[in-house]
């Protein structure tokens, strides 16, 4: 029997999340497995899979912040944000003008902080029940809402001239949504040379982080975190007697415990390390928000 975990696997590039899933179920002999939140072919880096009942967890881990380390192309556009896509355009010589340390630092901090964002048009984000990028592919003219996220750290690592390019390598810390490949176009356009991601790597998503991942040659036996270390490292972990999680597993509400709560949800563990579920706040008790299967405790 596959015991319930969380996977962290090291995405290499020219792979779809969907097709490291593949891998994963194939290695571990499950087909209940699932990812908390997709990267893109061109992206490497951190993904966080859940295996058999921990896959009720990515719901929490889905939102969480993440950490990129990206390298943004000024001087061309292309039509998908990044170097998949065909180049556009090319800045004029003239154009580079405008373009100096003082410019490139304003429109950085201009992308940082809370900011509303149109993510690209080819996404993965779902327009009337198809993703964006397929709409795109069907040769449709897709225009995303706008949407606010938050940018906490951009800083530029490193500057390099390019024959009529510059390459900027930053690292960017930002909430769950925020789209990388659209700070470099909206970069590039504040500038008025345009510009597009060549390369993303995604190096932390909340508390887990691409050094603890696993690559994908070495997924057999690979190890996982248990349901109970990986909830306790996203939410407040909460220590429950046996009656206690009996009442929770049946459904019933911990009547006046609404105190022992840090914030809105925490992770139920019992007596002997097994996570329960995850509990929440419900006027004054505590009831549970999700529990764990019977079998994956």
């Amino acid at each position: 029997m596959v015991s319930p975990g969380i996977l962290l696997v090291d995405k290499p590039a020219g792979m779809t999340s969907h097709d490291v899933v593949a891998r994963t179920r194939r290695a571990f002999g499950t087909r209940k497995v699932g990812h908390a939140g997709t990267l893109d072919p061109m992206a490497t880096g951190l993904l966080v899979i859940g295996i058999e009942g921990a896959t009720r967890l990515l719901t929490y881990i889905v939102g969480a912040d993440k950490t990129y380390a990206a390298t943004i192309r000024l001087g061309q556009t292309t039509g998908t944000d990044d170097a998949d896509g065909e180049i556009l355009t090319r800045a004029a010589p003239d154009a580079w003008n405008g373009v100096t340390d003082a410019t490139v630092s304003a429109g950085v901090a201009s992308l940082t902080g809370a900011i509303s964002q149109i993510p690209s048009a080819v996404s993965a984000i779902k327009v009337d029940g198809r993703r964006a990028y397929d709409r795109v592919r069907a040769g449709e003219e897709v225009v995303l809402a706008a949407r606010d996220v938050i940018v906490s750290r951009f800083d530029v690592l490193e500057q390099r001239a390019g024959d009529g390019f510059r390459d900027l390598d930053v690292l960017v810390d930002c909430s769950s949504g925020t789209y990388i490949r659209a700070l470099a176009r909206d970069l590039g356009s504040a500038l008025g040379v345009g510009g597009h991601l060549t390369a993303l790597r995604r190096t932390r998503v909340g508390p887990f982080d691409v050094a603890d991942a696993v690559v994908l040659d070495d997924l057999e036996g690979a190890p996982t975190l248990s349901p109970a270390d990986a909830a306790a490292r996203i939410l407040q972990p909460l220590p429950v007697t046996a009656e206690e999680a009996r009442d929770l597993r049946h459904g019933k509400r911990l009547g006046g415990q609404s105190a022992r709560l840090e914030g809105a949800l925490a992770a139920a563990i019992d007596h002997e390390g097994t996570l329960v579920g995850i509990v929440e706040k419900r006027g004054a008790d505590l009831k549970s928000a999700m529990n764990m299967p019977e079998a994956d405790r």
